[in-house]
C-alpha cells in the first residue's frame, strides 16, 4: 500500500512537472509573433534571432509572472484554507485581494499625483498593508461565526466595500492613471518587467521556504489545536506565521498581478485530490506548481482565444475555478447532510 502511494506521488509530480515546463514553451512560442523553440534555445546561447526583444522583454518576464504568482496563489490559498480549517478559503473569496487592491489604488493614486514613480518594493508594502487589515476583519468574524456559509458572505462583504472605497479613490485620479488602474485591477500579467519578476521571485521564493520549513507543526495542527499543543507546537506563533505568509503572497500577486479569483481555492483542492494526501511536506510543492500550471494555462487562453483582444487573467480563472468551487460546496454540504 505505501509503495503504491509513493508511486502515485511521483506520477502525480512528475506530470505537473512536464505540464509546467509544456505550459512555459507554448507560452513563450505562441502569440501574435510565431517564436520556435530552436529560436529560444539559438537566443540563450547568445545567438542573434528575430524578435529577440519580443522573446525576452514581453513574453519571457510574462511567462515567469504567471509561473511565480500562480504558484504564489495556490500556497496562500492552502495556507488559509488549512488555519480556516475551510475548504472554500482563498485570498479573492476572503476579500484579502480586495484589501491588497485598495491600499495599492490608494497609493498609486497619491503618489502619481504627487509624480513620484512607484516601485516594486512599495507596491508590495502597500498591498501587504491592504491585505493585513482585511485579514484582520476575517480574523474578528471567524470568532463569531462557525458556518462555513456565513465566513464566505463576511468576505464577500468586506470585498465589496474595499472595491467601493477603492472606486471612491479612482474618481478622484485623472484619467492616466483610471487607464492604468483599470487594466491592473482587471487582473494581468502583461507588462511585466524583468525588474518586477526579480522582486516577486526573491519575495515568492523566501516566503515559500518559509512555509515549507512549517511543514511538519502544520502537519500536527490540521489533526487540531490540541493535539498540536500536545505535541509541543506553539499554536499561536504557528497561526500568526499562517497569517503573515499568506499575507505576503497575497500582497505580491495584487501589486504585480492585480485581483487574480479562484485560484487559491480550486488548486489546494485538485492537489488534494490528485495526491490522495493532506500532508504539508505533499501539499505545499504541489499547490506551487499546481498554481504554476492553472496559471500558465489560463493566461496562454486570455492571450489567444479573442486574438487580438486581451481577456483578463479573472476572466479565465472563474470560468474554470468557480465550477470547482460549487462542486467543493456542493459535495460538502452532502457530508454534512449524510452524517
Amino acid at each position: 500500500m505505501e509503495q503504491k502511494r509513493k508511486i502515485r506521488y511521483i506520477i502525480v509530480f512528475l506530470l505537473l512537472g512536464c505540464c509546467v515546463v509544456l505550459l512555459c514553451v507554448l507560452n513563450i512560442c505562441i502569440g501574435s509573433v510565431s517564436i520556435t523553440v530552436f529560436d529560444i534555445l539559438a537566443s540563450i546561447q547568445g545567438k542573434a534571432v528575430e524578435n529577440a526583444r519580443i522573446l525576452w522583454d514581453i513574453r519571457m518576464p510574462r511567462m515567469l509572472a504567471a509561473l511565480i504568482l500562480g504558484g504564489a496563489l495556490g500556497l496562500a490559498g492552502y495556507l488559509l484554507q488549512t488555519f480556516f480549517h475551510n475548504p472554500i478559503a482563498g485570498p479573492f473569496v476572503l476579500g484579502i485581494s480586495s484589501g491588497a487592491k485598495m491600499t495599492v489604488s490608494v497609493v498609486m493614486v497619491f503618489l502619481m499625483g504627487q509624480a513620484i514613480s512607484v516601485s516594486s518594493g512599495m507596491m508590495i508594502v502597500a498591498a501587504f498593508v491592504g491585505a493585513m487589515i482585511s485579514m484582520g476583519f476575517v480574523l474578528l468574524v471567524s470568532r463569531k461565526v462557525d458556518s462555513m456559509a456565513m465566513l464566505v458572505v463576511a468576505g464577500v462583504m468586506i470585498g465589496y466595500i474595499c472595491s467601493a472605497i477603492t472606486e471612491l479613490v479612482v474618481t478622484f485620479a485623472d484619467d492616466a492613471q483610471i487607464v492604468n488602474l483599470h487594466n491592473w485591477s482587471r487582473g494581468s500579467f502583461s507588462g511585466t518587467t524583468w525588474d518586477n519578476v526579480t522582486v516577486m521571485a526573491v519575495t515568492v521564493a523566501v516566503t515559500s521556504l518559509a512555509v515549507f520549513l512549517l511543514s511538519k507543526p502544520l502537519s500536527a495542527y490540521q489533526l487540531g489545536e490540541s493535539y498540536a499543543k500536545n505535541l509541543g507546537v506553539n499554536v499561536r506563533g504557528l497561526r500568526t506565521a499562517m497569517v503573515l505568509l499568506s499575507s505576503i503572497l497575497s500582497a505580491c500577486i495584487v501589486a504585480f498581478a492585480g485581483p487574480i479569483s479562484f485560484v487559491g481555492i480550486a488548486v489546494p483542492h485538485l492537489a488534494k485530490q490528485f495526491l490522495s494526501s493532506t500532508k504539508p511536506i505533499l501539499m505545499i510543492p504541489a499547490c506551487f506548481l499546481g498554481g504554476s500550471v492553472f496559471c500558465l494555462f489560463c493566461d496562454l487562453l486570455a492571450r489567444t482565444v479573442m486574438a487580438p483582444t486581451e481577456l483578463s487573467i479573472s476572466t479565465v480563472t472563474a470560468i474554470f475555478g468557480a465550477p470547482i468551487v460549487l462542486w467543493i460546496m456542493i459535495r460538502r454540504n452532502k457530508e454534512r447532510t449524510a452524517e
